[in-house]
């Protein structure tokens, strides 16, 4: 213990995105825009539900989780990111590593929860469409976010104080953007089969666990859809479902990769593409793809747009 203590660094050195630092400012200047729209499209999605009378269904409840969840999300990592690529400044403090990859990993595991808990949502929607509000009523639905949410936490309490503990024996350099458990895991010069084992076995758990259920529901979702005799309200339905579908293969997608396979293979540089793809725009693309293809989330955005501009010129 004190080996390990007398190694950690006060800072650690991000090596960032790209190796080639006239990258550094075109680089900056995306994220600040993706950030931006992040920060527009979720606060938007989050309002409009809360304050929108005709959006006040489980759906959209968590629709709002996955807002705010999102809003966390790139938070946690967008600000630090444009801190470096700013500046000849590519330090991180110890503590303020620790805590982004506590964070991080806590807001990532919530998120694979809460969307397998959106198919299921989904699922009651579209084949118990009579009794779909007894179902889901809002004690069920608070308890579902619960479950996510402490899920997620119980999840990064357990890998990141096991990763933090690791002996750095001075190493401070983390090939990354950002402290994420994988990378802080392969800077250690002590044995890391345990961490690693551990952090494969919780990955697939809870990356593989809530994508069985969606895949479960949308197949009974399939046949359900296929048996609604108006082509109105089979598109309807499509719509819905095929917006939660495209944002799960956004997100699910990268995370098999990162997290499931062997630590140590594949290309880092690839691993950092992946990762700006799920933490960035992931987040930013969510409030476009839900609000484009739901006519509901429109009108709703519209009436709201127009309360607004009316208050103003009263």
């Amino acid at each position: 213990m004190k080996h390990t203590n007398e190694s950690l660094p006060e800072d650690f050195i991000l090596m960032g995105l790209t190796k080639y630092p006239w990258l550094d400012l075109p680089l900056f200047f995306v994220l600040l825009v993706s950030y931006m729209f992040t920060l527009l499209g979720n606060i938007a999605i989050i309002l409009v539900s809360q304050l929108d009378s005709q959006l006040q269904s489980p759906m959209y409840f968590f629709l709002t989780n996955l807002s705010f969840l999102d809003l966390c999300f790139t938070t946690t990592t967008v600000p630090q990111m444009m801190f470096n690529l700013g500046g000849p400044n590519k330090n991180i403090t110890h503590i303020g590593c620790m805590a982004q990859a506590y964070i991080f990993h806590w807001l990532g595991c919530t998120e694979c929860v809460l969307l397998g808990i959106m198919a299921l949502d989904r699922y009651v929607a579209v084949c118990k469409p009579l009794r779909y509000s007894v179902i889901m009523d809002h004690k069920l639905c608070l308890q579902l976010s619960n479950i996510a949410w402490l899920t997620g936490l119980a999840n990064s309490l357990l890998q990141s104080t096991l990763t933090v503990q690791l002996p750095l024996c001075g190493n401070k350099v983390l090939d990354h953007f950002f402290c994420e458990l994988p990378g802080l895991i392969k800077m250690s010069c002590g044995d890391t089969t345990v961490n690693e084992i551990i952090l494969a076995v919780a990955a697939t758990l809870l990356i593989m666990g809530p994508l069985s259920m969606i895949l479960v529901s949308y197949i009974h979702i399939a046949r359900a859809v296929f048996r609604i005799p108006s082509t109105s309200g089979r598109l309807k339905a499509f719509n819905t479902c095929s917006s939660h579908l495209l944002v799960v293969s956004l997100f699910y997608g990268p995370g098999i990769y990162i997290y499931i396979q062997p630590s140590g293979n594949g290309s880092q540089d690839l691993i950092k593409v992946l990762t700006l793809f799920y933490c960035v725009i992931t987040p930013m693309a969510n409030p476009f793809i839900y609000t484009l293809r739901n006519k509901e989330v429109i009108e709703a955005v519209r009436r709201f747009l127009r309360k607004a501009i009316s208050s103003k010129r009263i």
